[in-house]
């Protein structure tokens, strides 16, 4: 069983024809349960500054404007996984056994990242990595 996991939530657009990464957060998660508790924070985060509530009242008129019905609805994708138990559990097994978690939604202009990741499975890739390294 890994202990502890290393989370990240980022923002990918284009700036200048490049690809341009923002972070918006990290947390060093010191149990699983508290991993997968912020992820579906974070997912929530991001889904609500999205498609805020019209009627919350801090907004003023016309800073809201609806997008075409083509566009990928991230804030829906992101509640969807939130409220997705199998998904879940699914993202739990996978930090468990050591492995990466990525979860992506996008829309026209823009790529929201959760990634989730063991420490001690990187401390074994690291470790595994330096015993296989030839040293000059």
């Amino acid at each position: 069983m890994h202990d502890e996991f290393l989370c990240h939530v980022t923002g990918y657009g284009t700036c200048g024809g490049r690809r341009i990464g923002v972070p918006l957060g990290t947390y060093r998660a010191p149990t699983l349960a508290l991993a997968l508790w912020w992820l579906r924070d974070r997912a929530s985060w991001i889904a609500e500054r999205l498609d805020p509530q019209p009627e919350a009242g801090h907004f003023p008129p016309g800073a809201l404007a609806p997008v075409a019905d083509t566009v990928p609805d991230v804030p829906a994708m992101l509640r969807a996984w939130c409220g997705d138990m199998a998904q879940q559990e699914l993202v739990a097994d996978e930090l468990a056994a050591g492995r990466l978690v990525r979860i992506a939604a996008s829309d026209d202009t823009t790529e929201y990242e959760l990634l989730a990741e063991s420490v001690d499975a990187l401390r074994m890739q690291r470790t595994a990595a330096a015993l296989f390294t030839p040293v000059a």
